[in-house]
């Protein structure tokens, strides 16, 4: 038996902060310039009081919340989940519309673009006082304390630790009048640490990293990628270590769902498909090559990423630098690598066989190697796996004078 009555559906019940959006007016007298009706003052006035505390226990916010509750869950030890979630949107939201002169709640507006906009905002600011202007590369790398808030908020443990992290993201969004929309928050909570948990990460993530360049599209009718990370990699760099090792926290986690990557991403996406955190192929593919290249990287002098360097070539000169390297037990890896079914378990084999490369200082062509991951198992290229097999296999048996 259900213990939460429904609130979806097309005869739903408004949520409270789309009651006081539809009922919002402009400004009546001085004493109520926001032009919020006095049930709404009230309101806001309980939700404020509800902040840190428990859920079903501030008597003022009882009448303002719309999961209706039966009389089991009412006498459970534990509120239920989306009873919880909307006690604690509801008092983000009072802390959000206190003192605004606007509607904080925008439909449309998820967390992670509400957080773009803050730190675009900030940026502005920033300029305005002659704050010194970073490179659109070094912008991708740099982490702002919008950044760090969100990514803090992204690895929480529960929800009351996630409400913690809010409560110190939407001071900044109302100074800023940026809005935030709560039914979608509201949703984002329910499925906190649910099976939807990587899909709220997701959207968070793309959100807060995309730009309006997303939506174009080349002529071929694919979305135009920007250079990816590995291309531009300086392992002299002072800070890359650190790049390397947020590459490697990748390691078989699912795309999108690592915030530490969140700014390595180069994959463009429409916003609709931002918006609902979509796993499509192109951010799989870019998740894995960027994980392998983090692994692949790590403690080299030299850049990794090397043109025109397949899996099979790579192979092949592993055996002609290292005559102590078994041909037969290579072959055999090789073997299985080629054989994979899908792209997880050829990100699987190439794990495996990346640390080998790296000892022996041999490269990969990572942009290769992204779009073999893309198109490995894409029914809509069937032909795609076996000319991949053929390419690699025929690099590893090719005879080279040279190595």
């Amino acid at each position: 038996m259900s213990t939460v009555t429904a609130v979806s559906g097309g005869n739903r019940r408004l949520y409270y902060w789309e009651e006081v959006t539809e009922n919002w007016s402009t400004p009546r007298s001085p004493s109520n310039a926001a032009g919020l009706p006095t049930w709404a003052e009230h309101g806001l006035r309980a939700l404020r009081e509800g902040l840190g505390r428990e859920p079903g226990t501030v008597a003022g916010m009882r009448y303002l919340h719309r999961v209706e509750l039966t009389d089991t869950a009412r006498n459970a030890e534990h509120m239920p989940r989306s009873y919880q979630a909307e006690h604690a949107a509801l008092t983000l939201f009072g802390l959000h519309q206190h003192g605004a002169a606007k509607p904080v709640h925008r439909p449309g507006t998820g967390l992670g673009s509400a957080c773009q906009a803050l730190w675009l905002h900030q940026a502005a600011d920033s300029q305005k006082t002659g704050g010194r202007r970073l490179t659109t590369e070094q912008e991708r790398r740099t982490a702002t304390p919008v950044q760090r808030r969100l990514a803090a908020a992204a690895t929480a443990l529960d929800l009351d630790e996630l409400v913690h992290h809010l409560r110190g993201l939407v001071p900044m969004l109302r100074q800023a009048e940026i809005g935030l929309d709560y039914t979608r928050l509201h949703r984002d909570l329910c499925d906190w640490l649910t099976p939807h948990h990587g899909r709220v990460l997701r959207a968070w993530g793309l959100q807060s990293t995309g730009s309006p360049a997303d939506a174009a599209e080349s002529r071929h009718g694919e979305k135009d990628v920007a250079p990816a990370y590995w291309a531009g990699f300086d392992p002299a760099r002072p800070d890359a270590g650190a790049e390397l090792a947020a590459l490697r926290s990748g390691l078989g986690e699912e795309a999108g769902t690592v915030p530490a990557m969140w700014g390595y991403y180069r994959t463009t996406m429409g916003s609709e498909l931002r918006a609902k955190g979509a796993l499509t192929r192109d951010l799989i593919a870019e998740h894995a090559a960027l994980a392998l290249f983090g692994l692949h990287q790590q403690g080299r002098k030299q850049s990794m990423h090397t043109p025109d360097a397949s899996p099979g070539t790579a192979c092949r000169l592993l055996l002609a630098r290292n005559k102590n390297t078994d041909r037969a037990a290579l072959e055999r890896r090789l073997g299985v690598l080629l054989t994979s079914l899908d792209t997880g378990e050829l990100t699987h084999h190439l794990r495996s066989l990346v640390p080998l490369l790296r000892q022996a200082d041999i490269g990969l062509d990572y942009d290769l190697l992204r779009k073999a991951l893309r198109h490995w198992d894409d029914p809509k290229r069937p032909d795609a796996q076996s000319r991949l097999r053929s390419t690699w296999d025929r690099d590893f048996r090719r005879t080279d004078p040279q190595t």
